[in-house]
């Protein structure tokens, strides 16, 4: 029997792989990838609502909720009400800011391992392609759903 292409199949393949590669490498830290990236982003954002961290991240406000209990638990991030009271913000702690400058030079190795092992030029390339993929997935996302 022969196995069909799938460009979604193939990608959440190397998703886990990487995953794996990089929860590994930040396993000292406490730290999932993903949290990694969350506590990253909101840092990089300051106070982002909820839903526009959810959009910048390409996940659903109920992943991001489940992935950012255990933060919120652990006192690394915090949530408020906006001005909308249905709104949330979203803020890294004192103790977040911490966590991330523990973890980033784990980040930082397993990235350059990366970067050695597929190299520089194609890891850049590969960046850019995803980005283009992540554009096109939004927009057949939103064909399909309308």
């Amino acid at each position: 029997m022969e196995v069909p292409q799938c460009t979604c199949s193939a990608m959440r393949g190397a998703t886990r792989a990487l995953s794996l590669a990089y929860d590994n490498a930040l396993r000292p830290s406490g730290l999932r990838m993903t949290q990694y990236s969350i506590l990253t982003r909101v840092t990089a954002l300051g106070r982002p609502l909820l839903s526009e961290l959810a959009e910048m991240m390409t996940m659903d406000r109920t992943t991001l909720g489940r992935n950012l209990r255990p933060l919120e638990r652990d006192g690394l991030v915090k949530l408020d009400v906006g001005h909308d009271r249905r709104e949330r913000l979203v803020s890294v702690t004192a103790a977040g800011i911490e966590m991330l400058e523990l973890a980033r030079p784990l980040w930082k190795a397993m990235h350059q391992r990366l970067e050695t092992k597929f190299g520089t030029e194609e890891a850049q390339q590969l960046r850019a392609a995803l980005r283009l993929i992540t554009r096109a997935g939004r927009e057949l996302a939103l064909e399909d759903s309308a």
